[in-house]
């Protein structure tokens, strides 16, 4: 015990008890709907590395168990149940694909349907393409900005010619490792930063 804790009577049995700090819950969100799609590999490999090496809670989030209608369509329920999901999350991992220089249809209209779901967290982005999805992933940033998302620096890309076989079987390249692990901490460091916001 310290000379000024003597002084004014404080020790270690009567401070406080520290509470336990909640885990972060993080969605990797699968940009794709379409058949045939290949981001639910991309996904699970995301996840497990997260799961390894992450300090949150992990989810793979896919647009397509939300039957989302187009914007200004109509109204349904996957709508509701969208915004609640990502009310419930702290941050994010975008699994991006490149269609034609930007991001899929599905992806865009799912940012569209939301709005304060998606204030004042972090994300990060994978993405790929026949340039590793890096234009579509500029894309993403563009409207992450717009809806006060944070998006981190370290940006994973994967190349459909060297990391899938025929285009179809994921299968990554090692280097990549690092990059997301990288990715993964900083959306953590943002996400727990930006929770004192909301």
């Amino acid at each position: 015990m310290g000379f000024l804790d003597k002084l004014f009577g404080k020790n270690k049995a009567t401070e406080e008890p520290k509470l336990t700090e909640e885990k972060l819950n993080i969605g990797i969100i699968l940009g794709s709907t379409r058949e045939g799609r290949v981001s639910p590999q991309v996904g699970e490999w995301v996840k497990g590395i997260a799961d390894q090496h992450g300090n949150a809670n992990y989810e793979i989030v896919d647009i397509k168990d939300y039957d989302l209608p187009f914007l200004g369509v109509a109204d349904a329920p996957g709508i509701a149940k969208w915004n609640e999901k990502l009310a419930s999350l702290d941050g994010f991992v975008f699994i991006v694909q490149e269609y034609n220089h930007s991001m899929t249809g599905a992806l865009k209209n799912a940012f569209d349907l939301a709005r304060e779901a998606w204030n004042n967290k972090s994300a990060g982005i994978v993405s790929y393409g026949s340039t590793g999805g890096a234009r579509a992933a500029e894309h993403v940033r563009g409207v992450c900005g717009e809806l006060m998302i944070a998006d981190v620096r370290t940006h994973p890309t994967l190349s459909l010619f060297t990391d899938f076989e025929n285009g179809t079987d994921f299968k990554p390249q090692d280097l990549h490792l690092d990059n997301v692990k990288l990715m993964l901490s900083q959306v953590e460091s943002w996400a727990k930063a930006l929770k004192t916001v909301r």
